[in-house]
């Protein structure tokens, strides 16, 4: 069963860092490989936005609010995406899910709190 799995939220003062993990468990990498990979935030309220993508060929995208924040990156081996932010500020806060795009999977969410 192909499952994405999220890790590294938590409770962090602004301007603090975190780093999140997704991990394609039961995926093979031929099948994770060609996906874009994506993170979107889910905050309070229910609405769900798109925080960072990055396409198979390199090609990465981010929200304008967390540009220059914000890193995303692929471990196409090991089939993971990794999400690195730093300067994280109270609006940051949310669920943050992991998303093959092609694949159509979500993962379970990991939440994100930044205090003030």
């Amino acid at each position: 069963q192909v499952q994405l799995v999220e890790s590294g939220g938590g409770l962090v003062q602004a301007g603090g860092s975190l780093r999140l993990s997704c991990a394609a468990r039961g995926m093979i990498t031929s099948v994770f490989n060609p996906n874009t990979v994506a993170w979107y935030r889910q905050v309070p309220g229910g609405q769900l936005n798109l925080v960072a993508s990055a396409t198979a060929g390199g090609t990465k995208n981010y929200a304008e609010s967390v540009q220059g924040r914000f890193t995303i990156s692929r471990d196409n081996a090991n089939k993971r995406v990794y999400l690195q932010m730093v300067d994280l500020k109270p609006e940051d806060t949310g669920v943050y899910y992991c998303r093959l795009e092609q694949s159509d999977r979500w993962g379970q969410g990991t939440q994100v709190t930044v205090t003030s």
